[in-house]
């Protein structure tokens, strides 16, 4: 897959070369920009008008990024008498010709627009930096919000799962790839090379990452994992310094303690739930000997719920800290139905359960701030998932475990 992906860079890559492409300073308007990108007819044209307005978003304030961005959330917008009157005529005759044309009138010219762009050798890594830029800087603006829908739409279309290859990392990874892993951990800092080789060089541990063909060396999203003997409960002792490799013929289990998305301008496409259950699937057929497959997972939100349920409970007690936990997990909700915790509507959305709690299970600063120490496995069953993720999808239904459901009514008594 890696020879694949880097064959399919390298043909984009030839293919603009014939081209003749070359950058070239153009100081107009946004707008006058755009609207000979829309107005362009030949590829050459094209390319060098789209390559030109990429070059010159990327060193644009970010005064002058909002101006684009108004541009087209504005300018580049459906029209809307365009549209009723385009599906007043489908309504009067379903033709191929009027559906056409509904489709053309429903379509923003900006769509349009980000594609052309992504013409461009490289664009679809300089587009996702711009749907980041958009996100930071367009929050709680109702325009540029309704334009973010478009990147969004386009986006999940060009990363579709049957374009992503999956890539095993490992210390034998190229270098410039280990230092981007470095920078994009999210969960467990990596605090030096060394720290990263620990995770990687053992015969018991796992790194893996989504990549894309036009972004090859842009990982969008890695998982870590840990081969052992039995489910772990401390994070700390999972990532010991100088602890005793296992062979990985002799684990049973494989723990997800880690998955980080890459890319701030790919919020919200989702590759997190086929990267879990591919590499739980490939690992599967690698190693006869794995039956469980887990993760240990933060609880982030929970320090903050608890601070607002609760005043002067005792939550040094670990059981009375298990129940609590148990509670905001299975019970907390979003006015959607959802539950509160990010962490937990990811996996649960996954198909896994809500399987076991531990107490002391990430005491660095970071996880006693959020959860008071307190992790949870969630268990991905491969012969449950789809049923799990069926019930969740329909009603929200929290798939747990038995020790999960007798922790769940125990805590009622420290409701109340």
């Amino acid at each position: 897959m890696t020879i694949l992906a880097d064959l399919l860079s390298t043909v984009f890559e030839r293919r603009y070369d014939r081209l003749g492409r070359r950058k070239i300073t153009d100081d107009r308007p946004f707008e006058a920009m755009t609207m000979d990108l829309m107005g362009a007819t030949g590829e050459v044209s094209g390319v060098t008008v789209a390559q030109n307005i990429l070059d010159r978003f990327a060193a644009a304030s970010d005064e002058e990024k909002l101006g684009f961005f108004r541009h087209l959330a504005e300018d580049m917008t459906i029209k809307p008498s365009a549209v009723r009157s385009a599906l007043d005529a489908y309504e009067q005759g379903q033709t191929k010709t009027s559906y056409r044309s509904f489709m053309v009138a429903a379509e923003p010219p900006r769509q349009e627009l980000i594609r052309r762009l992504n013409q461009v050798p490289g664009a679809t890594k300089s587009l996702v930096a711009m749907r980041a830029d958009l996100l930071r800087l367009g929050r709680g603006t109702a325009s540029l919000e309704a334009l973010d829908i478009d990147f969004r739409h386009l986006f999940a279309s060009w990363f579709n799962r049957g374009f992503l290859v999956l890539r095993p990392i490992n210390w034998e990874s190229p270098a410039h790839i280990l230092e981007k892993i470095i920078a994009y951990e999210a969960v467990h800092a990596i605090d030096s090379w060394d720290d990263l080789r620990r995770r990687l060089q053992p015969a018991d541990r796992r790194c893996f990452a989504f990549f894309h063909p036009a972004m090859p060396d842009e990982p969008l999203i890695f998982v870590e994992v840990a081969l052992t003997n039995g489910v772990p409960t401390s994070v700390q002792t999972l990532l010991l310094e100088g602890r005793d490799a296992l062979a990985a013929d002799d684990a049973d289990t494989a723990t997800f303690y880690s998955i980080s998305n890459c890319q701030a301008g790919l919020a919200s496409i989702s590759f997190g739930n086929s990267l879990i259950k591919q590499v739980a699937a490939d690992l599967s057929a690698e190693l006869g000997g794995l039956k469980t497959f887990v993760t240990l997972s933060p609880i982030p939100g929970f320090s903050k719920w608890l601070d607002g349920v609760t005043e002067a409970s005792d939550v040094s007690d670990p059981d009375r800290l298990k129940a609590f936990a148990v509670s905001y997990l299975t019970k907390a909700k979003r006015p959607d139905g959802l539950p509160l915790d990010p962490v937990a509507r990811f996996h649960l959305g996954n198909g896994a359960e809500v399987y076991r709690l531990h107490t002391d299970a990430d005491v660095s600063d970071k996880g006693m701030r959020q959860s008071h120490g307190v992790m949870v496995n969630y268990l991905y069953d491969l012969e449950r998932v789809s049923r799990n993720h069926e019930r969740f999808a329909a009603s929200y239904e929290v798939a747990m475990s038995s020790e999960i459901r007798t922790l769940s009514s125990a805590a009622e008594k420290f409701s109340a």
